[in-house]
């Protein structure tokens, strides 16, 4: 499972009581990618080098995935965030961007709402927030979240079978088939079968019931940075944009055509050129 990306480098950095593994490569302004679930920092490998012509470029696996540590507590995306936003001190970048997908957005969030002198852009992919005013209506219909938080059911069934959960999984929200690559699930299912892995990213929706309280605290502040909202047609494209305003007052986004929820392995090209145009723009 030991996947390389040419022109970048991996390394352990001691953050927070913990280890996160964190990918870097490029030059430039710094941007920080933060990957969904059932994903590690590979999630972006294909949007990462075209990034890296622009940007000093870190990706990191969460607290609980991939080769970062996955201690007993720590989910709550606060904590994650605050891992996130210590490895960018850690490597030097003191003022930076956040682009986060799925759980990463979840991330990003409170990044930007509690790291306010350090983030300067803030994009979120496909993803409904806590503290949304849609949240609780729109995650009754997600059943994952319900199966993942239920304490120890999920690590129970999906050992042995990462493999064939993930890829049901993820075909479910790809829309352009020929974009999904089974050898990108074999490595992602082998970083869950890692020990602790699946409970961590299991961690990460038994966490929700307060990130949510804790995401309308961060509504009494609204940011004020630019913030890009983007989401395939396929999936919350078309509500990323409304629901970031409910947090934000400088939003831009919408949808990406022809695409569901994996954005950044279904459409790399449009992904990475949203991110340059709205990190570029004056």
């Amino acid at each position: 499972m030991i996947a390389t990306l040419h022109g970048f480098t991996q390394q352990l950095v001691q953050v927070n009581g913990i280890k996160i593994n964190a990918v870097t490569g490029g030059a430039g302004p710094p941007i920080l990618l933060l990957h969904g679930w059932p994903e590690t920092w590979w999630e972006w490998h294909k949007v990462m080098p075209l990034l890296a012509e622009h940007f000093s470029v870190v990706a990191i696996d969460l607290r609980g995935a991939g080769f970062s540590d996955c201690p007993q507590g720590g989910y709550d995306k606060a904590t994650m965030a605050r891992d996130a936003h210590d490895v960018m001190v850690a490597l030097g970048h003191f003022r930076y961007a956040v682009c986060g997908h799925d759980i990463g957005g979840m991330v990003a969030l409170p990044q930007a709402a509690l790291h306010r002198e350090a983030v300067t852009h803030l994009t979120v992919l496909d993803v409904p927030l806590p503290g949304w005013s849609e949240w609780e209506a729109t995650t009754a219909r997600l059943w994952h979240f319900g199966f993942h938080g239920s304490r120890d059911l999920p690590e129970r069934l999906i050992h042995g079978r990462e493999y064939d959960y993930l890829s049901t999984f993820m075909a479910e929200r790809f829309y352009d088939h020929s974009t999904f690559n089974p050898a990108d699930i074999d490595i992602y299912a082998k970083a869950m079968a890692l020990p602790g892995r699946t409970r961590g990213g299991m961690e990460w929706y038994r966490s929700l019931a307060a990130d949510h309280a804790a995401a309308l605290e961060y509504k009494k502040q609204s940011l004020e940075i630019p913030v890009l909202g983007l989401g395939g047609d396929q999936r919350f494209g078309a509500q990323m944009v409304p629901m970031l305003k409910e947090f934000a007052t400088n939003v831009t986004g919408g949808s990406i055509a022809r695409c569901s929820h994996y954005v950044a392995d279904e459409r790399p090209d449009e992904v990475a050129a949203a991110l340059i145009d709205f990190l570029s723009a004056r």
